[in-house]
């Protein structure tokens, strides 16, 4: 069995790159989750923990939303002069 001369596996800085970008997009789905859960515990949300956790889970969020972007707003990973794997067959123009 032949080994492949180029690797099939993404570059890891353009794969964590996307794993943030899904992470970002996945972030406000869930906090709606975490701040409708007061919800569920009927009258909790007017008291003091419930307070306390909405404001909680509010820092939460602006600091993960933080870590996200500033991974993201680094400069975007250039392709590499390596040509694609799915288009190996055609020959290059």
């Amino acid at each position: 069995m032949r080994k492949p001369a180029q690797p099939i596996f993404l570059e890891k800085q353009s794969y964590r790159r996307r794993r943030f970008a899904d992470a970002a997009k996945l972030l406000p789905i869930l906090g709606v989750i975490l701040l409708f859960l007061p919800i569920l515990w009927a009258d909790a949300a007017l008291t003091e923990g419930g307070l306390r956790y909405i404001f909680g889970v509010w820092a939460f969020l602006i600091v993960v939303t933080m870590l996200i972007s500033s991974r993201l707003a680094g400069p975007v990973p250039k392709k590499s002069d390596t040509p694609d794997l799915a288009n190996s067959s055609d020959p290059d123009p």
